[in-house]
């Protein structure tokens, strides 16, 4: 059988058809659905379009009128107006289902159009998206942060398993610290790697990515399976004159990330005190060093 010719295929409409809403669409494609329409501002979201989800861009309300699936998958701070926005257009949202992949966002950003006969869910992949023709195959396997009402989890759960995905529950209160532990994560990581990669370049080493791969990989993998046991380095084995050479260093060649070293300094013995890897009597060394003790 085909997959177009499977039972319970939907009509689907993509929102925002950029990095994310382009990568959803094709998923849903590649599972049999039918994408019949797409709206976007961007020469990219043009070309992503027509590429991955086989569709010219449309007006907003086109997509709604002819699509029983729709992908909002615009910035956050564009979700909530544009979800008044269709509510009080008018637009016919009975019966559709209303998706975002917000990953701050719950369910309640779905109110207005709830209200207005849609069916509300937020499925947010667990990835990061860079425009490039591999992204369709990041979904394989990525968790999405779900959050749908009791009767819609079926749906949910479905959804993201055709996407290649695996779901996980989030609860309505509990989005706005998911998305903080992601994003701490992730886009801190590219800045405290992209730092590093600069002061590396700035002494003359010719391909610091090259130097930082294994250690970082080794570093991910431990914490993977670990957590902060898997914590190495000089504020872990109390070495206090280090910690106080790295902060005087990083004044001198970048104040701002002199900052960023103390805070997450202290954060790594905080944390390490607290599993037991560090004495007190060190780690009051060590806050000496980094400029006070603010431990309590």
């Amino acid at each position: 059988m085909e997959t177009s010719d499977r039972p319970g295929r939907l009509a689907v409409g993509v929102l925002g058809a950029g990095r994310v809403g382009s990568v959803l669409g094709a998923a849903l494609r590649l599972a049999g659905h039918r994408v019949v329409a797409a709206s976007g501002v961007s020469d990219a979201s043009r070309r992503q379009a027509a590429e991955r989800l086989g569709v010219e861009l449309s007006r907003p309300e086109d997509v709604i009128r002819q699509a029983e699936i729709v992908l909002l998958t615009v910035p956050d701070d564009v979700l909530p107006e544009l979800v008044s926005g269709l509510a009080a257009t008018g637009a016919d949202l009975r019966g559709k289902l209303l998706v975002h992949a917000s990953g701050a966002y719950g369910l309640a950003v779905l109110d207005p159009a709830a209200e207005a006969g849609a069916l509300p869910l937020a499925l947010h992949p667990v990835m990061t998206f860079t425009g490039r023709d591999d992204d369709l195959t990041k979904l394989n396997g990525c968790s999405f942060g779900v959050t749908a009402p009791l009767v819609l989890r079926p749906v949910a759960e479905a959804l993201v398993i055709e996407m290649g995905g695996e779901p996980v529950w989030i609860a309505e209160s509990d989005r706005a610290l998911y998305h903080a532990a992601l994003a701490n994560a992730a886009n801190h990581m590219v800045t405290l790697i992209a730092e590093s990669q600069e002061l590396l370049s700035k002494i003359g080493v010719e391909h610091p990515g090259r130097m930082l791969g294994p250690l970082l990989g080794a570093a991910l993998d431990n914490v993977l399976r670990l957590g902060i046991g898997a914590l190495t380095g000089p504020v872990v084995r109390g070495d206090a004159g280090t910690v106080r050479k790295h902060v005087d260093a990083l004044i001198l060649a970048a104040p701002e990330a002199a900052d960023a070293y103390v805070a997450l300094a202290r954060l790594t013995a905080d944390r390490a005190l607290a599993a037991g890897l560090l004495k007190p009597e060190t780690a009051e060394r060590l806050l000496d060093a980094l400029g006070g003790n603010v431990w309590t």
